[in-house]
């Protein structure tokens, strides 16, 4: 999506809400890499508790399959592009903890071999697109999830909803970096970022609904937060 450059006051091309080198203080780079680093350790202790081997494949595929979505570009207003960000889905089929590994690994290659996204600000980038939107993409579909007994539809509105949700969170998080380390206004960066990813959020329920309805009618024992309330 476009970004503000701080030193040419120009827009540039870049992926979305992959935060570039040079757009965040040294502060608010050095708090993204503590919170991420204490969010993806707590993570991996829980992921060593509570998951069997039977994951460790499954969490693989989710991270081939997320990094392959997020090379396709779709276009959105303004003559911006969005791609998939992938959070909300990797947590209903994974569970939060394994799904912001499974993130993690994915952000952590594009920024060293593909150049998406600053070293400095890898911090920042993981805890947006693994913590945040995997954490909120959860939350909000094992909420909707357990009204599915009232239609079939719910599941599905569940995973859009969640994968929607997990996408702009994700943007306002960034916009609120990037007003930190004064490269943006916040009253410039939120309406920009929101409004751009509202949009990308479409694209990416979409998505997500598509691979969730494919896994639900092929593996249902594989989406972890399907945990539907019988009626009574």
């Amino acid at each position: 999506m476009a970004l503000l450059d701080p030193s040419t006051l120009e827009t540039i091309e870049a992926p979305a809400m992959h935060i570039p080198d040079g757009f965040l203080s040294g502060p608010v780079a050095g708090a993204g890499f503590a919170l991420a680093g204490v969010a993806i350790g707590f993570a991996v202790w829980r992921t060593n508790r509570t998951l069997g081997e039977r994951f460790v494949p499954l969490m693989g595929v989710m991270a081939a399959f997320i990094f392959a979505a997020q090379m396709m570009n779709f276009p959105v207003a303004g003559g911006t592009s969005g791609h998939m960000v992938g959070g909300a889905l990797a947590a209903i089929l994974l569970g939060p903890w394994a799904a912001m590994i499974a993130m993690t690994s994915v952000v952590g290659v594009q920024a060293l071999v593909f150049q998406d996204g600053g070293l400095a600000a890898l911090g920042a980038n993981v805890f947006n697109m693994a913590v945040v939107a995997c954490l909120v993409g959860y939350a909000v579909h094992a909420g909707f999830i357990r009204f599915s007994y009232l239609a079939p539809w719910v599941r599905y509105a569940a995973a859009f909803t969640a994968a929607w949700l997990s996408v702009e969170l994700a943007a306002i998080a960034c916009s609120f970096e990037l007003a930190l380390s004064g490269t943006s206004p916040l009253t410039v960066a939120l309406p920009a970022m929101v409004g751009v990813h509202a949009a990308i959020g479409v694209g990416e329920g979409l998505i997500t609904v598509a691979a969730v309805a494919f896994v639900s009618a092929t593996r249902p024992d594989l989406v972890v937060a399907q945990v539907p309330v019988t009626e009574g």
